[in-house]
């Protein structure tokens, strides 16, 4: 086996260091074009990198055993002993045995389906050989199957002392995936050092090569020395994107943007014409907004909040701040219905103080789309609402000053891109009804100022949770019944739309209850054509119908008052985050509100604990954290549209602090240095993730 140091690449520019570490697998020996694509879908990649990047899971302690009797049965373990017997499997048997001996006893080493010729030259008699494996007891005695490794005394060093254990996919052994990343190692140029001395001396981090050595070629088990290696490699991985995000930062609001006018009055005024008041979690929002639009540079804020925090209202503030000093704003919502919904609240704040808004979407046809779209190219609509309908291109606004996107993780990214075209850098207002760890929020949001809304308005009541078996099905009816008669309105969650397990379905509940309350059951799914779906809300809305079975469609914005159920089936089935964002659709009138979580049993002690958790707290950024210990960020975002990057080295649920040092230590860097310096060029280019780009704004 070669030397396993890198080579030095001190003297090397950042280009030629990193075109070392992003070669082609199939420039190792033993890697043609057929394998190194089958690797890419196991290292994630198809580069030098990427291999080296794959990390164990475990290590193994293959140190030579002393004597056969100090063994341990069960555990992986290394002895020596001299080739005393080969017994020769009889006709028709596929099993072999070779006993060796040393001065404490005997090890039968057992193998199946072997070439015997092979073996008796691994295995001379009178011979002293090194074989490595896990122990077992046989009727007292010791034996090992099939060893991992199998040696001459001479050549005991090519066992490693501390292999390491790698997940791995069909047809690649340990063994050689180990051997391609150590020949990986040699190849690649060591970067020079790019974090500081004291941060490094604080923390005893190794370097970043010597941590990658540590972890793939491990001289000790130490814990702590371990630890310290993936410490490194994950600090490194949160620093970077971290840094890339100052840099997508310096870009954005590189751009001129409208400068509001803005004073203590207006906020009053605002405040004032309210018929309820503000939270102070409100007012600590509005003051940020405030603040960053009277710069000129353009905001980029996230109000995120928890259902019910009164998000709303903050962005009416916002969109406030834009009429008053004669500009126009747009606010986006993912639905019709949502959009309709949204233009009703924020004309209800904005109509007292003077305001128009007005709601476009898809819907609006003819002359009276005509004349939105004139109203709104002349100026004398101030604040427009709407879908996609506003993207299109004869949508022109006079003096777009602000957009305000609702729940931004229903919009994808060339949706957002487009709408910036429609003026130069607007002020940018994004609100999310998500509550989400912060280390998440650093993660995803990294370029994204964050405003949290963490109280509620007074006298909002929360939901009386209860977690029912599904054999109970009979109470829940009866309870339904119960608020129909009142004159109230149920939602009943189904987790899919039709019966292809024995879980319950939108489509089947719906005609059972159908059939006990005739005329007044509506259903809604994500196979509906969109038009559909709004019109099975918009009834709903209107009281036409009094129970809406669905599934998760309506888990965001849905708002009817006069709903006080919740039923949720197959409960034990949805993550904590969805459960409360579904059980947010009730509670919002000034009746008491219920959420029935319904089970099928057993129930999993992990589900029991989300579902307890739910019963237990109305907190959504307490249920948020929990949410994260127990299912991780990609399960709680969604990773194909969450911006969550594949990260390598870094454990969102183990390192959360290091994301808080890298995040404080890449602000540090970008305002003392006026900009990112060239310093980390190498470190950006190596580690940080694609997915940390403008896509995220």
């Amino acid at each position: 086996m070669p030397n396993q140091s890198a080579h030095s690449g001190a003297n090397l520019n950042s280009d030629d260091i990193c075109k070392a570490w992003t070669k082609p697998i199939s420039t190792l020996d033993g890697i043609g074009p057929k394998l190194a694509e089958s690797l890419r879908g196991l290292i994630g990649g198809a580069t030098l990198f990427d291999l080296i990047s794959h990390l164990p899971h475990r290590w193994i302690d293959r140190s030579l055993q002393a004597r056969f009797d100090e063994t341990t049965p069960g555990e992986t373990q290394t002895v020596s002993g001299i080739v005393q017997n080969f017994s020769v499997a009889p006709r028709g048997s596929k099993l072999q045995k070779i006993r060796l001996a040393d001065d404490s006893g005997f090890l039968t080493l057992v193998f199946f389906n072997s070439n015997s010729g092979y073996l008796q030259k691994q295995f001379p008699i009178g011979e002293t050989v090194v074989v490595s494996g896990e122990i077992e007891d046989f009727h007292g005695q010791r034996q090992m199957t099939h060893p991992d490794y199998v040696v001459p005394a001479d050549k005991i060093d090519q066992i490693p002392l501390i292999e390491p254990v790698y997940p791995l996919q069909a047809g690649m052994t340990n063994r050689r995936l180990l051997g391609f990343i150590r020949q990986a190692l040699y190849l690649v140029h060591e970067p020079p050092e790019w974090l500081d001395d004291t941060l490094l001396r604080r923390h005893e981090w190794p370097s970043f090569m010597e941590a990658l050595k540590q972890i793939h070629v491990p001289q000790t088990l130490d814990p702590e020395v371990l630890s310290n290696a993936r410490e490194r490699l994950a600090y490194d991985e949160a620093f970077a994107r971290a840094l890339k995000f100052r840099e997508i930062r310096a870009e954005t609001i590189s751009s001129d943007a409208p400068v509001l006018n803005v004073s203590e009055t207006m906020l009053n005024s605002f405040a004032s014409s309210l018929p309820y008041p503000m939270t102070s979690a409100q007012e600590r929002a509005c003051r940020e907004i405030a603040t960053d639009v009277q710069n000129s540079h353009p905001m980029q804020r996230m109000l995120q909040g928890d259902v019910g925090a009164g998000k709303t209202t903050v962005a009416a503030f916002a969109l406030y701040l834009a009429v008053s000093s004669g500009k126009q704003a747009v606010i986006m919502a993912p639905t019709e219905v949502l959009a309709r919904q949204l233009e009703a609240s924020i004309g209800s704040v904005l109509t007292p103080l003077g305001i128009r808004s007005v709601c476009l979407t898809g819907r609006d046809k003819g002359k009276a789309r005509e004349s939105i779209l004139e109203d709104v190219k002349s100026g004398t609509i101030q604040v427009l609402s709407g879908t996609h309908a506003v993207f299109q291109d004869n949508v022109a606004f006079k003096d777009l000053a602000l957009v305000v996107i609702d729940e931004q993780h229903r919009f994808g990214v060339s949706d957002r891109v487009r709408l910036a075209t429609k003026a130069t850098a607007p002020h940018l207002l994004i609100m999310s009804a998500t509550p989400i760890p912060r280390s998440l929020s650093m993660t995803v949001h990294g370029d994204i100022d964050l405003s949290i809304l963490d109280e509620k308005p007074a006298g909002r009541k929360p939901v009386d949770t209860r977690i029912m078996p599904s054999s109970r099905l009979g109470d829940i009816l009866s309870g339904v019944q119960r608020a129909l008669s009142r004159d109230e309105q149920v939602f009943w969650v189904c987790p899919r739309v039709e019966d292809d397990t024995d879980a319950p379905s939108a489509i089947s509940r719906a005609a059972m209850l159908d059939e006990l309350f005739p005329e007044q059951v509506g259903l809604v799914h994500g196979r509906l054509a969109a038009k559909d779906k709004e019109a099975a809300l918009e009834t709903f809305k209107a009281g036409e119908t009094k129970i809406l079975v669905a599934t998760t469609v309506i888990e965001v914005g849905v708002d009817v008052p006069q709903a006080t159920i919740m039923v949720i089936e197959g409960a034990q089935g949805f993550g904590l985050a969805q459960l409360h964002q579904l059980r947010g659709r009730v509670g919002r009138g000034d009746k008491p509100a219920f959420c029935l979580l319904v089970y099928d049993p057993p129930l999993g002690e992990t589900a029991k604990k989300r579902l307890s958790t739910l019963r237990d707290s109305n907190d959504g950024f307490y249920i948020a954290e929990v949410d994260f210990k127990l299912r991780g960020p990609g399960d709680i975002l969604g990773n194909e549209q969450s911006g969550l990057p594949d990260f390598r080295f870094l454990d969102l649920t183990r390192h959360q602090d290091l994301l808080q040092i890298a995040n404080d230590n890449a602000i540090y860097i970008d305002e003392r240095e006026n900009g990112i310096p060239e310093t980390y060029t190498t470190l950006m280019k190596l580690l940080s993730p694609t997915k940390a780009s403008k896509a995220q704004v």
